[in-house]
């Protein structure tokens, strides 16, 4: 069967059409990843200097002031920086930001478990370290 056939200029423009909605999804899919990925961890970096949304340091594990000999506070602090450097690395490069911010949530669920409360934050966080995976796979698919 030719190329040129009827029934085969039928089928191309279809799977065209359909490729390129695929793409434009995953091209939608990216976008919304990055700007979350962006603003969530800056957002949250900032409210760790303010406790506006919550009191940060009840979210602390004891042991994290034990290998690092600081107040609840000034732990908090530090986590803001992080925080907030890992959205301004999504935002520049997201293939890379998504790895950052993933292994920080790992640490975040870790210290939760640690805890021995917030478990529903904790299962939270895996949901936003899944998204943080995927926002990767999707930078990958894209350099």
């Amino acid at each position: 069967m030719s190329s040129t056939s009827t029934h085969g200029e039928a089928r191309f423009p279809a799977k065209r059409a359909k490729a390129a909605a695929a793409a434009s999804g995953a091209d939608q899919a990216f976008a919304m990843l990055r700007t979350i990925y962006t603003v969530a961890p800056i957002l949250f970096g900032l409210d760790k200097f303010f406790n506006i949304l919550t009191n940060w340091p009840a979210y602390l594990a004891p042991a994290a002031t034990q290998v690092v000999p600081v107040t609840p506070s000034a732990f908090m602090y530090g986590v803001g920086v992080v925080e907030i450097v890992a959205g301004l690395i999504v935002a520049w490069k997201p293939r890379w930001g998504s790895l950052i911010v993933a292994l920080w949530l790992l640490g975040i669920i870790v210290n939760l478990l640690i805890l021995g409360h917030f478990y529903d934050v904790a299962l939270r966080d895996f949901g936003l370290l899944v998204g943080a995976l995927a926002l990767n796979r999707l930078a990958t698919r894209r350099a």
